[in-house]
């Protein structure tokens, strides 16, 4: 497929999104250097217990979520370029609060104040990046290949996170926690680069703009969906390290690794699924698998059965954003598409802003293991709200 851009060039779909997909790459293995590296330095190195563990974890992702309203705004209005740049820059500041905590780590509450600072700023970045990223893909190839764009960034995103996972737990080990912080600063000129020369796409500045909350009304039954499935991911990002502490059973590298080359290797082979046969048909489908996987790591007995859970759950979680993207995206006009695309992904940051905390209490009140039980009870529920929003 062939793409006109600017001045009467014309590039390939792959042409058009390989580079954005590269820059969401780069940023989004911050994130999950930072999520493989903050569970134990927060708990080990400063010593505080799950609860600030949990919500560590999951301030990064409230702080997008109460950015999103803006970053559509800015995107819809300044250009999606413009927005995905601002992300990266401000990913490179947040690795630089990393950084400080580490030195400053002698004084646990500097320390701690660092990385909540932290957390705020990555979580900001993300939201300018994703949805910036989101909408210039689609604005460059068109809204009939808009599934294909969410699911290729999502590869992007959470082949970031299967991969910053393990590499920040192995730097851990061998040299110590300030090379992975290190890492946080540097990647996001990798993103920076991959974009530099890609044509942006114009703004309509004329159009009357439909109120953010409308918004959030028009597409609320598919986030809603969306925030329940994505309670699971929360679940494993959050605690995954320490169950497998819990059970004597080593680190948790293969079980992020796994989760993530199933959740890419299931968006690469069905890409094309939700535009081909429907959102609502390939949800329910992938919050089913969903659903099995948090089970498996629930009752698991070894290692090996909770990292196929981990497996399960990458498989149904894969195509769960852009099925339900793909409903939500024809409920708005093309102009509004930044603001809708934040919104949308704004429910996924209100889940896992939530899942850390109270996974936290959950783990403290039971155990580690319980923490996936309500991971497959909030795809359960997330499945009963997708059979009331079948459009």
């Amino acid at each position: 497929m062939s793409v006109t851009l600017e001045k009467g060039k014309t590039i390939n779909f792959y042409q058009a999104i390989t580079p954005i997909i590269i820059s969401v790459f780069g940023v989004y293995l911050t994130i999950g250097i930072a999520l493989g590296i903050l569970p134990k330095f927060v708990q080990n190195t400063l010593g505080y217990n799950n609860l600030i563990v949990g919500l560590v974890i999951g301030l990064q992702f409230l702080s997008t979520l109460m950015t999103r309203a803006y970053s559509g705004k800015t995107t819809d209005t300044k250009g999606a370029k413009k927005s995905k740049m601002s992300g990266v820059v401000l990913a490179v500041i947040a690795g630089i609060a990393y950084v400080l905590a580490v030195y400053f780590q002698f004084n646990r509450g500097l320390a701690l104040a660092l990385l909540l600072l932290a957390r705020i700023i990555h979580g900001v970045g993300e939201s300018f990046l994703v949805t910036g990223a989101l909408t210039w893909g689609i604005g460059l190839v068109g809204h009939s290949n808009s599934g294909k764009v969410m699911t290729w960034n999502g590869i992007a995103m959470y082949a970031g996170i299967a991969i910053g996972a393990p590499l920040s737990i192995w730097l851990g080990k061998s040299f110590g926690d300030l090379p992975a912080f290190l890492l946080i600063i540097v990647l996001p000129f990798v993103s920076w680069l991959a974009t530099a020369k890609l044509p942006s796409i114009p703004v309509d500045k004329g159009h009357t703009r439909t109120p953010f909350y409308k918004v959030i009304g028009a597409i609320s039954g598919q986030g809603l969906s969306l925030a329940f499935s994505s309670l699971a991911f929360g679940c494993i990002a959050s605690f995954i390290a320490l169950f497998f502490t819990e059970k004597n059973w080593g680190d948790a590298s293969l079980a992020f690794m796994v989760f993530g080359a199933c959740y890419v290797l299931t968006r690469i082979f069905f890409a094309s699924f939700p535009d081909r046969f429907g959102g609502y048909k390939i949800a329910l489908i992938s919050l089913i698998i969903e659903v099995v996987g948090q089970v498996f790591i629930w009752t698991s007995v070894s290692k090996t059965v909770a990292i196929i859970g981990c497996g399960l759950t990458g498989i149904g979680f894969s195509l769960v954003f852009p099925a339900l993207g793909v409903l939500a995206i024809k409920k708005v006009k093309p102009q509004m598409r930044g603001t809708a695309l934040g919104a949308y992904v704004a429910f996924v940051d209100l889940s896992l802003g939530i899942a850390g905390p109270m996974a936290g209490l959950i783990a403290g009140w039971f155990n580690y293991q319980t923490v996936y039980l309500f991971g497959g009870i909030s795809c359960v529920l997330s499945i009963i709200i997708l059979m009331f929003n079948k459009k």
